[in-house]
């Protein structure tokens, strides 16, 4: 019991370490004077969900059933009903489990944030955070692993977020990068990464602490978080592979950005399958995964809509991908409560749960985060001034740059930034 426990703190760390490798990931991904405003955006997400998640969070996931819908205990509002336990008979007493869930909900809400870079106003993007995961995340938790919950009743399967996190944060992504609309100048103008060296070390923390994220989602130390673990190094490797395949018949060149998102994409992909699935299982999901995720992020440009940092393309799709191949390749062989698939001789019975569960999950999620981000954006703005983005978002939102080139104080020497870029708009509308 004591080497179990041990083990999910250690995942639960392990986790957190996620948001920091995001902000990386996603600091690099965008132009340097955005580059705190994305950071910033991941970081208040840690600051802001941690403080709900104990409050009420928890209990609205996992608290006694209410209609499938969501979760509620009294004893759980602020997590004062688990304070006393006997150690001896208990020696997590259920804090433990709180940790662990906390970081599922601070990575689900920071993710949303990729979408939106270079335009986002800070205190507006918390309200929504807040918002988004009283009314989304923590009831979508019950939905999912919540005794009762309404999708793990459906016996859709889901080991550690691809419906609940991965599904979710997409599907709120793409009605924010609606609601706030394109940055100036996209596409027409080229927006390219600004570090990928941020970008690279961003997807090796992410992948180091996606081992807690998957094996962690075990609650043991044993060989169901073996296979977890395997079966994530195999689907990601696969799918780094498949996207630098992509890249090398597309564009004649494989790259590094290439490499960090076929990593993010494979994690994506394994994420609800890791345990449910075997070796071949976990190269085929994440092989497709690499294969098409990139051709998802690449459909921004044909509809239109703004994914910053193809939070869509890669975890919308990948968690979609990782989802539905449940109802194909799962395997009772890994685990006691598994589940033969398709392929395995089972019938094709699993694939409606698993696409029942996706698509209500996607909706859902959809239509809250229009709902929540229409709202703010008609009430106090969402949006930053125009002026202030092409000056850059860091100074307006922040007062600090990412970068000190001159001789100039603390954050602020580079002050007349937002004043030059309000007089070359002014001129260029003159």
């Amino acid at each position: 019991m004591e080497g179990n426990t041990a083990w999910l703190l250690t995942s639960a760390a392990l986790v957190l370490l996620m948001t920091p490798g995001l902000a990386f990931f996603y600091g690099g991904m965008v132009r340097s004077k955005s580059v705190l405003n994305i950071m910033m955006m991941c970081f208040g997400a840690i600051g802001l969900i941690g403080v709900l998640w104990v409050l009420y969070g928890y209990g609205l996931a996992y608290g006694d059933d209410v209609g499938g819908l969501f979760g509620w205990s009294n004893d759980l509002l602020g997590i004062t009903g688990l304070l006393d336990f006997d150690p001896e008979a208990d020696p997590t007493g259920g804090t433990v489990d709180v940790a662990f869930q906390a970081m599922f909900a601070i990575i689900t809400v920071a993710l949303i944030a990729g979408a939106i870079a270079d335009r986002a106003r800070f205190g507006p993007w918390l309200l929504f955070a807040g918002l988004w995961a009283t009314l989304v995340y923590f009831p979508v938790a019950h939905w999912v692993w919540g005794d009762g919950g309404w999708i793990g009743e459906m016996g859709a399967l889901d080991f550690a977020g691809g419906t609940a996190v991965h599904i979710n944060s997409g599907a709120a992504a793409l009605a924010l990068a609606i609601v706030l609309g394109k940055r100036k100048g996209w596409p027409q103008e080229p927006m390219k990464p600004h570090n990928l060296p941020f970008v690279m070390l961003g997807a090796g923390l992410l992948w180091f602490g996606w081992f807690g994220f998957n094996a962690g989602s075990a609650y043991a130390a044993d060989g169901v978080a073996g296979v977890a673990f395997v079966n994530t190094v195999t689907a990601t490797c696969a799918a780094m592979l498949g996207w630098l395949l992509v890249e090398r018949v597309r564009d004649g060149k494989p790259t590094s950005l290439g490499a960090a998102s076929g990593i993010v994409a494979g994690l994506v992909a394994i994420t609800p399958s890791c345990a449910f699935v075997d070796t071949w299982g976990a190269l085929a999901i994440g092989f497709l995964a690499g294969l098409i995720c990139p051709l998802a992020v690449a459909l921004k440009y044909k509809l239109g809509y703004d994914d910053a940092l193809d939070v869509v393309g890669i975890h919308f799709v990948g968690g979609w991908i990782g989802t539905v191949s449940l109802g194909f390749l799962s395997t009772a062989r890994v685990v006691p409560d598994g589940v033969d698939a398709l392929f395995y001789g089972g019938g094709a019975g699993q694939i409606w749960p698993q696409v029942a569960g996706a698509l209500g999950v996607s909706v859902y999620s959809f239509v809250a985060a229009l709902v929540i981000g229409l709202v703010i954006k008609k009430t106090i703005g969402f949006r930053v001034d125009e002026d202030v983005e092409i000056a850059g978002i860091d100074e307006a939102e922040h007062a600090e740059v990412g970068y000190e080139f001159g001789f100039g104080r603390g954050g602020r020497s580079g002050g007349s930034s937002i004043a030059a870029a309000s007089k070359k708009l002014e001129e260029s509308t003159a």
